[in-house]
């Protein structure tokens, strides 16, 4: 008798590992509480897989063997409760995937810098002519190029939620770049247990492994003291004056090192990155010591460096309107991708900014907001936190309910040489799909004044 996995959710991850459980011959169906794209219908249609939408039918799921579940369900949903009383193993999509590839995989966690450092790392890789797939949050999902796919190398994006119903995966490179406060509401409110979600990605490392982290983060640091680590370490700093393994920033020539065995392996010109702020310098210290484990050449790596394009929706130029400056940071979901994106601009800021708060705690933005946003134009349902926290700091709020309201907005309230960025600091579902959709309706926006 054939084994039975249920797939809960219908969306890029669960799409993916349907296919692939497919073709690995398993009974297999699909139930999201939602309307099922039609996209993924037809995917669903063309490999026989049963599925259903709008509803989770107990009689259809409770039967399962094993089921995968999407990183957007919480383990408190109803049907999950019943799921884990009942014994049934509920796993995410990685986990399942990872068993059925060799493939090295490259997995980068982290609260913010996750896609720009994974985008970084499969370019060099890719320029390295290796066998590679991206996968994760970008892109096709790792289930489906497992299954479709011969991939020799994956750079994966991992969140918490994916990490959390990781059990038995391993990951041979763990990048970990930072840690800070976020979808607490998805963990009791509580930061230990975000903390614990994240150094998930060493489970099941040895010294085989590698474990490439920010040696500047006070609570990554604090982490790796409390816990017997056997991997071999590389760190990044931008405040040590060298490190062992790894690399530093060398503030008198304005460089990257990156060091092994406390040799000098390459230098980088921080004015060569493609990509500026203090937060890239991070991301690309990251892909630098990858791509250095993995014995990819100097040239190679720095070319990289040079020549990287960055992921849509983060720090994204848009175009200049009479000298006004049009920023889309639509992806910076948190209070701290926030503060990376007011860091890097040096003009003044007209700031777009609201969503769905998720418990914000907007204390660390304000010398920031101070010495550089001159308006904040909030975009929201609800924006009283945000008038809370900024209505003594900041001569004008404004409250907008559209994009189109939002931009305009913005641009009436700056002028010649300053900044208008959108770095909205909450989620997108009050308004919006998603924080792609809240980025191109932005662009769109703007292209209208």
């Amino acid at each position: 008798m054939r084994k039975r996995i249920v797939i809960l959710g219908s969306g890029e991850s669960g799409t993916g590992a349907a296919v692939l459980a497919a073709l690995q011959d398993f009974d297999v169906f699909v139930s999201d509480k939602s309307s099922i794209e039609e996209k993924y219908k037809k995917v669903l249609k063309e490999y026989n897989v049963q599925f259903e939408e709008n509803q989770h039918s107990p009689e259809l799921i409770l039967n399962a063997d094993e089921v995968i579940k999407s990183p957007g369900i919480p383990d408190t949903v109803p049907i999950v409760v019943k799921l884990l009383e009942s014994g049934v193993p509920v796993i995410s999509e990685l986990e399942f995937a990872a068993r059925y590839t060799q493939a090295v995989k490259i997995c980068i966690t982290g609260s913010n810098g996750k896609t720009t450092t994974a985008m970084l790392t499969y370019h060099i890789l890719q320029k390295a002519r290796l066998n590679v797939g991206l996968a994760g949050n970008i892109g096709k999902s790792f289930a489906y190029q497992v299954a479709t796919e011969n991939f020799d190398y994956y750079v994966i994006e991992i969140s918490s939620f994916q990490l959390d119903n990781m059990y038995q995966f391993k990951s041979e490179l763990s990048i970990l770049l930072n840690i800070t406060p976020d979808h607490l509401d998805r963990y009791d409110y509580k930061f230990q247990n975000y903390v614990d979600s994240k150094f998930r990605i060493l489970q099941n490392t040895s010294n085989k492994e590698s474990f490439i982290y920010c040696s500047d983060d006070e609570t990554i640091i604090k982490e790796i003291k409390k816990r017997n680590i056997t991997t071999t370490q590389f760190e990044f700093s931008q405040t040590k004056k060298s490190v062992e393994n790894g690399a530093y920033l060398n503030k008198t020539e304005n460089e990257i090192n990156y060091i092994s065995n406390n040799k000098q392996q390459m230098t980088m010109q921080i004015d060569d990155l493609a990509i500026k702020g203090k937060h890239n310098v991070y991301n690309s210290m990251a892909a630098g010591i990858i791509a250095q484990c993995l014995n990819i050449r100097k040239d190679i790596i720095r070319e990289s460096l040079i020549d990287f394009r960055n992921v849509a929706h983060r720090l994204e130029s848009v175009i200049s309107v009479h000298g006004i400056k049009f920023i889309n940071d639509s992806k910076a979901t948190n209070v701290n991708s926030v503060w990376y994106a007011l860091e890097s601009v040096e003009s003044n800021i007209v700031w777009i900014v609201g969503g769905i708060d998720k418990g914000n705690d907007y204390s660390i933005l304000t010398d920031l907001v101070k010495s550089k946003v001159k308006a904040i134009v909030c975009l929201g349902k609800d924006n009283t936190a945000l008038h809370k926290a900024f209505g003594d700091i900041v001569p004008k709020i404004v409250d907008t309910g559209s994009m189109l309201e939002a931009v305009r907005t913005a641009y009436y309230l700056g002028k010649k040489d300053d900044t208008v960025l959108l770095s909205p600091a909450c989620a997108s579902f009050d308004l919006f799909d998603n924080y792609e959709d809240r980025g191109n309706q932005f662009k769109l926006a703007v292209r209208t004044l």
